[in-house]
């Protein structure tokens, strides 16, 4: 799974993703000597990811120290993954495309390398479809924290949706926070400088929407005070109007009938063109340098004729 961020919130959300995709929960989870699950001087476990393993019912296997090999079997399939998805993966793809992208190169690529078993070679998909899989239970409540800029529009991105927060907030950075397996998003201040100590602010909370799914959430207040701070901000006293196509008035029509009629103008003046073109090709008669004039033509035919 593509993470945001490596803290260890994220971290679990894979976790509980990728098991569900899956179909269920193995007996071990294999991981690096990493500072979000164990301690790299150590090798114990933390005391907030063994509240973890405990939820899941998992038992977790670190790497031994000095045993590449051990070390090796994790990180190859993340090398595999990075030297033959990651890098030819297209710039221009949004997270949402990239994980779907990612999910089918799993599933066609990477389930049909090959391993050695004790009755032959066989596919990872293979063994995976074999081993024995735990129901899982419901998502650990961990909480991810990201922060966020909101928009002119006073609207904040996340994972594909864009979600309301009041207008007098727009270009400031705010926190957006979830709770895996809930149903709802908040959005919080973050404290400006000199103001450590101070707590964040909840200012809005919405409803999730599904992710990629490219909705705007709004509220009604936030959208009743957005606009009143464009109205604030107007220099005319009501709103534009619409670009409606309205009909002439009546004094309008009574005009133009009387420039058409042209009444003020000789009858002889108004038959004759406003504008005439045969004085402007009087004038550039003979000034073609690039046609040589009569005379010339004929001397040479005179020449050809009588040598």
């Amino acid at each position: 799974m593509l993470c945001e961020s490596e803290e260890q919130p994220h971290l679990i959300e894979g976790l509980d993703r990728v098991a569900r995709a899956l179909g269920g929960l193995t007996k071990d989870w294999r991981f690096d000597r990493m500072s979000t699950v164990v301690s790299p001087s150590t090798g114990k476990v933390s005391a907030s990811f063994a509240a973890v393993a405990k939820h899941y019912g998992v038992s977790v296997r670190p790497c031994p120290p000095r045993r590449g090999n051990r070390k090796g079997v994790v990180e190859k399939a993340n090398h595999v993954a990075a030297q033959r998805f990651w890098r030819t993966l297209p710039d221009d793809v949004s997270v949402q495309e990239a994980q779907a992208r990612l999910d089918r190169w799993c599933s066609t690529r990477g389930d049909v390398r090959l391993r050695a078993t004790a009755d032959g070679r066989a596919t990872v998909g293979t063994l995976a479809k074999a081993e024995p899989l735990a129901p899982m239970p419901t998502p650990f409540p961990a909480v991810l924290t990201l922060p966020r800029v909101v928009s002119a529009q006073a609207l904040v991105s996340f994972r594909g949706n864009r979600y309301s927060v009041p207008p007098e907030l727009h270009g400031s950075t705010v926190s957006v926070s979830v709770r895996l397996g809930g149903t709802h998003l908040d959005i919080a201040t973050q404290p400006g400088p000199g103001r450590a100590s101070a707590l964040p602010t909840v200012v809005a909370r919405h409803v999730l929407a599904p992710e990629g799914a490219g909705a705007t959430v709004r509220d009604h207040g936030h959208v009743a005070a957005l606009e009143q701070a464009a109205l604030a901000a107007s220099t005319n006293a009501r709103p534009h109007r619409g670009k409606e196509r309205r009909p002439p008035s009546p004094a309008a029509l009574a005009h133009a009938a009387t420039l058409c009629a042209r009444s003020d103008l000789p009858e002889q003046a108004a038959s004759e063109p406003v504008i005439d073109l045969a004085a402007y090709a009087t004038a550039a008669t003979g000034r073609n340098t690039l046609t040589p004039p009569p005379q010339a033509t004929q001397i040479t035919t005179q020449e050809r004729n009588h040598p």
